[in-house]
């Protein structure tokens, strides 16, 4: 009788630990562990990168748009709903003086990996296509989201690479989700076998026919 308990228990245990293990590996694809914010609608041109990389290998995400400065009270209500539902990273992009992913940040323990955005002036009135673009060169929105003060850090990506910020948040997941490191390395051999398929066809047909052929 005895023996029989202790059979039971063990096949409870076991039944729990994978059904958890189970629930554990489906959640990102079940539920947004990722959330992604932009300033305005504009940056929306530069996010969608985070949000391509993340839908690839099929890994949900909530995106919203914060304003640090038209709508700071949501600052708060956002960081409040990204912890009340399980969120494990916070991508914030923002141009100019990029204050969003520091604010974001400075409400909520819950990492966040900025995006500095290139800012693009739409009603900019000059025919100058270099006039429609931040002065800065994006320069401004990388420094104010790099140089957070000492123990408020945010990681940085580089200018508009909103992609990155969607890899580094895989990565970030890959800590918890087992199955996310395999997919990681996949992806990373298939920029391996890329880079040789590009070498093996530029040492084919030589460099001048190479460049005409790829960038025409």
């Amino acid at each position: 009788m005895q023996l029989r308990w202790i059979n039971l228990i063990v096949i409870k245990f076991v039944i729990d630990k994978n059904s958890s293990l189970f629930l554990k590996y489906v959640s990102y694809r079940k539920k947004p562990l990722i959330g992604i914010i932009m300033g305005s609608s504009s940056d929306s041109r530069i996010m969608h990168g985070s949000a391509e990389i993340l839908d690839k290998f099929k890994i949900k995400h909530e995106d919203q748009i914060i304003s640090a400065h038209r709508t700071p009270s949501r600052l708060e209500e956002y960081a409040k709903h990204a912890e009340k539902n399980g969120f494990k990273v916070i991508i914030a992009g923002a141009g100019g003086a990029a204050h969003l992913p520091g604010m974001i940040a400075s409400h909520t323990i819950i990492p966040v990996i900025g995006v500095p955005i290139l800012v693009y002036n739409d009603k900019s009135e000059q025919k100058s296509e270099k006039s429609k673009f931040s002065a800065f060169g994006g320069l401004d929105s990388l420094l104010s989201i790099s140089e957070m003060p000492t123990g408020s850090p945010v990681v940085t990506v580089g200018v508009n690479k909103a992609t990155n910020a969607g890899i580094y948040a895989m990565k970030i997941l890959a800590n918890e989700f087992v199955d996310l490191k395999k997919i990681l390395r996949n992806h990373k051999s298939d920029q391996y076998d890329s880079v040789l398929k590009e070498s093996e066809l530029l040492k084919k047909q030589g460099l001048s026919k190479f460049v005409k052929k790829k960038f025409k």
